[in-house]
Order: structure tokens, then C-alpha cells, then sequence
């Protein structure tokens, strides 16, 4: 493929600028050199003008993934419109990163892949979360054999959120509900520690009442001789382990989560003093009612972008980020079909996206 120059910016056009496009995207956009965010897909231009004086916007975010004006189309939108405007971002020739998740099913990010296949070009889901202090300390530890084997890890994404909110992650239309929600991180998560499973089990509710989208999931990913579980839930007060890992030589616990996203819907910008800095540790237990305590390694999911930035300007776009993201939907399709069947299914990958 032909890359962009390290010496030229690369031009960011952003989809959508609600909840994931104003709090996340646009500051670690902004945040990273060598990416120039010139425009924004929105229909609140008075919103946009505001955080972001000189940017130019419009309305049709076709004309945005389109234009002849940025290199790197960013999708934050709802959705059942990543596909859409993901394939028209790839016919238009662009790089593209798609929030999570990357479709709504398994055949929409296997045609997604062969797109940016064809043309040679960057195709991501926004996985910050491989840059949270939480995970990262985790992760540290399992490498590093601090636990020995591995035979147990529960990942938890849990919040209270017991009253209904008028938006569409909520309202039961397509792509809604909290396992398109969270559970891509989750999957990612796992995928990155562990590798791709043999099989999934799935457990999707509404609990609260009047909910129209799944608001709890608990997800079961088997490997040989491990067993991850995978838990998101609106109805959980006072918070829960945001980690916990058993195995052959003692159990990790990371109890609380990593503080970026706190620290940009405060206003902060990504890299000032104490950004991702963890102040809950890891607890390792030996077993014997021992417990050691390390620091948690900081966060920075400026990372992500770092890594999409570097990519582009050396040319060196390889096709792992989309065989990721398609390996991260089959899990989310499978948990979706283990739940509403009630087995375990396996995951229907071909030899080429293992």
C-alpha cells in the first residue's frame, strides 16, 4: 500500500459525536502526534464548534466518510451503521476505526475485512481498553507467572444503573443492549490473554424493569483446562472486582477500574500529570493468607491511536486489527446463539482468521 508520509498529518475525519466521539475519541485524536482531526460527522454543530473551534462539520456523515479531505475515516456512531459507513469509507480508499463492536454479526465484519483487504488498507475496532491500567496490570502478572497457571479468570464490567435511559444502546433496536456494549471489550480482553476459546456459553437477561435490550451478561469461554467468565450487569451497587484470577500457585484480585475514563469526562487531556495513573494495586494472594501487594501499571489508551498513527505513515498496515475484529464477533455472535439455544457453541472461524 501506498503510506502516508511521517512527515504529513494524518487526516482524521470522526462519525459521530456523542457520547464515544466527544469523550474518547476526539481528546486521544488530539492527544496524539501526527494525527490532525480536520473534520466531524454531526448534527450538533453548535456542540462540536465548541470543544472544537476550526474543525469543519457536517451533517451527512457519508460526505465524512467520503471526503477527499482526511486519510482516516473514525466511526462512532450507532450501531447498526458501522457496516454502512465502514464499506463506504473503504471504497473511498480510507483508513478506518470503528468503535466497538466492529458489526452487528459475524458476515458484516468478514465483508468488512476482505474490503480493506482488497484496497490495502487499515481496518481497527477502538479496543482502548487493551490500554487500561486494570488490564495491563493484569496481564503483567499472568506473564510473568506470579500465579502460576492460569485455571480461573473472571473479567467484570459492572455498574448501577437501575433507571432506564432514553438512548438507543437501551431502546432494543439493532445493536443495542449491553453484550454489543461491553462485551467487546470483554471478548478482546480474553482474546489478547488467552487466545480464541474452544467453545462459548452465554446467559443474556433484562432485569430491570421495563428494560427493551439485554441490561446483564454472563459469558462462559472454555479452554482446556481454564474456564473465563465474562460478567456485565446494570443493577450492581458499590461496584465489584474488576478482576479476579485463580490459579495453580495463588489468585490475583484488581479490584477497582482504570480511571481514563473518569479522567476525560472531567475534562482532562490524555498525557497531562497523573493521567492513567492507578492508585488501586494488585492483591496476590498465595494461598497460604499471605498477600502481597504490587502498584498497578498506568494507563494510556493514547496508545491506540499512537499504534493506528504509526501504522498509516510507515505503510505497514498487516491485516492483524481486522482479523481481530473478526475473531472478537464470532465470540460476541456465539454468545448470542448459545444464549437463545441454551448450548455451548464453538466458534466458525476458517483456518485464516485463527
Amino acid at each position: 500500500m501506498t503510506g502516508v508520509s511521517p512527515a504529513a498529518p494524518i487526516r482524521v475525519g470522526l462519525i459521530g459525536y456523542g457520547y464515544a466521539g466527544r469523550t474518547f475519541h476526539a481528546p486521544l485524536i488530539g492527544a496524539v502526534a501526527g494525527l490532525d482531526l480536520r473534520l466531524v460527522g454531526s448534527r450538533d454543530p453548535a456542540r462540536v464548534a465548541a470543544d472544537l473551534p476550526g474543525v469543519t462539520v457536517v451533517a451527512d456523515p457519508v460526505a465524512v466518510a467520503t471526503s477527499d479531505a482526511v486519510d482516516l475515516v473514525v466511526i462512532a456512531t450507532p450501531n447498526d451503521t458501522h457496516a454502512p459507513l465502514a464499506q463506504a469509507a473503504l471504497a473511498a480508499g480510507k483508513h478506518v476505526v470503528v468503535d466497538k463492536p466492529l458489526t452487528l454479526d459475524l458476515a458484516e465484519a468478514r465483508a468488512l475485512r476482505a474490503a480493506a483487504q482488497s484496497r490495502g488498507r487499515l481496518l481497527a475496532v477502538f479496543h482502548n481498553r487493551r490500554w487500561d491500567s486494570d488490564f495491563l496490570t493484569v496481564r503483567a502478572a499472568i506473564a510473568e507467572g506470579v500465579i502460576g497457571p492460569v485455571r480461573h479468570c473472571e473479567s467484570h464490567f459492572d455498574r448501577f444503573r437501575p433507571q432506564l435511559r432514553a438512548r438507543w444502546r437501551e431502546g432494543g433496536g439493532p445493536g443495542s443492549g449491553i453484550w454489543y456494549d461491553l462485551g467487546p471489550h470483554l471478548v478482546d480482553q480474553a482474546l489478547q490473554l488467552f487466545g480464541l476459546p474452544d467453545r462459548v456459553t452465554a446467559n443474556l437477561a433484562r432485569l430491570r424493569p421495563g428494560a427493551r435490550a439485554d441490561d446483564w451478561a454472563h459469558v462462559v469461554l472454555d479452554y482446556p483446562g481454564l474456564r473465563v467468565v465474562l460478567h456485565a450487569s446494570m443493577l450492581v451497587a458499590g461496584g465489584s472486582p474488576r478482576f479476579v484470577v485463580h490459579g495453580e500457585a495463588g489468585s490475583l484480585i484488581k479490584r477497582s477500574p482504570d480511571p481514563q475514563e473518569q479522567q476525560l469526562q472531567a475534562g482532562l487531556s490524555p498525557g497531562v500529570s497523573g493521567w492513567g495513573v492507578d492508585p488501586d494495586g494488585l492483591e496476590i494472594h498465595d494461598g497460604s493468607g499471605r498477600v502481597a501487594h504490587r502498584p498497578a501499571v498506568p494507563g494510556d489508551q493514547r496508545q491506540f491511536y499512537q499504534g493506528v498513527a504509526g501504522a498509516i505513515a510507515r505503510g505497514t498496515v498487516d491485516g492483524t486489527a481486522a482479523r481481530d475484529a473478526v475473531r472478537v464477533m464470532a465470540c460476541l455472535e456465539a454468545a448470542f446463539t448459545a444464549a437463545r439455544t441454551g448450548t455451548s457453541v464453538g466458534l466458525p472461524l476458517a483456518p485464516d482468521e485463527r
